[in-house]
């Protein structure tokens, strides 16, 4: 990419989405194409192929999905792998109809095997079962790789496929309801704090081990990737150290300030028992994760309680 590429960033209000966009903004990047949900429904094909006749895009980041943690996963299930399958499937036609030049594509690490060694190797790909919690998503993300794969295979495009940890960082979602982990315990104890309570409830037993990847990181990874990278195997982006839940759920109630008691509801499902990726691949191509746990959670929860703040006014 060069200073004057007309770039799409597709999710750009999401929470990677938007951390692409600024790291590209800072660049100095000139013409970055962005499109709300309402102004551009990823899910029609209609829609995409008029968008992207008109636009003449060259190069493509697809960060836009539906997303959630266990609850949404397991309620909308339908929803999960329909949107998913939609929005993959109609960007990165267009793009090759289109003769895009690269396109980055954005998936999880939920696609690894529940029970897959670790810490999770790209070539783990599809060697065992996934987990039953998410399955509908991580088939979506599945079908969006192989699509990828293919079009390079049969059509000579350039797509590559990301596979980032467990995200958070500014734009992340708070919602109890529909928020992942990292999240969910930062609004929990905010709250808690705020109202005085005696304790807060955390989901599971604590023991589930993750990895946590802030945004920014990710976006820098994209940029680097989008330049150095024209493999069509996947690539795991990571920070190659995970926590418990139980230790997450301390650091923050000590960034947080909560004095209250944690507990934890074990008759809740917790999940993947431990999700950590292997980093050597992008490690050796020369990037490194730089975001601390500690700075970047200090920095989300700053941005959480000024934009509680400014929705006060």
């Amino acid at each position: 990419m060069d200073l004057n590429s007309r770039i799409y960033v597709a999710g750009h209000r999401g929470l990677v989405g938007s951390a692409i966009l600024r790291a590209l903004q800072q660049r100095g990047f000139h013409h970055l194409i962005t499109r709300t949900s309402t102004e551009l429904d990823l899910r029609n094909k209609a829609e995409v192929d008029r968008f992207f006749e008109q636009e003449q895009i060259e190069y493509v980041f697809l960060a836009a999905a539906k997303v959630g943690g266990i609850t949404a996963n397991n309620d909308y299930p339908a929803d999960f792998i329909r949107d998913n399958l939609l929005i993959q499937t109609n960007v990165i036609d267009a793009a090759y109809q289109n003769q895009v030049k690269k396109l980055l594509f954005l998936g999880s690490t939920c696609i690894y095997p529940k029970f897959a060694p670790q810490p999770l190797k790209e070539e783990y790909l599809l060697t065992g079962e996934l987990e039953p919690t998410n399955q509908p998503y991580a088939i979506a993300k599945i079908a969006g790789i192989n699509m990828c794969q293919s079009y390079n295979r049969q059509y000579g495009t350039n797509y590559i496929s990301v596979m980032p940890t467990n995200m958070y960082g500014p734009n992340d979602n708070f919602d109890l309801q529909t928020s992942h982990v990292l999240p969910a315990l930062i609004r929990k104890f905010h709250e808690a704090k705020q109202n005085h309570l005696s304790s807060v409830e955390v989901w599971g037993t604590g023991n589930p081990r993750r990895e946590f990847l802030h945004s920014d990181d990710l976006a820098e990874a994209c940029l680097f990737l989008m330049d150095q990278y024209d493999d069509s195997d996947i690539i795991n982006v990571g920070v190659g150290q995970d926590i418990s839940i139980r230790e997450l759920a301390e650091l923050i109630q000590s960034v947080v300030g909560y004095e209250g008691e944690i507990v934890f509801n074990s008759t809740v499902p917790d999940g993947t028992p431990r999700k950590l990726v292997d980093v050597t691949k992008i490690n050796k191509l020369g990037w490194k994760a730089k975001v601390t746990l500690q700075e970047g959670l200090e920095s989300v929860y700053k941005a959480y309680r000024d934009d509680l703040l400014i929705k006060q006014v």
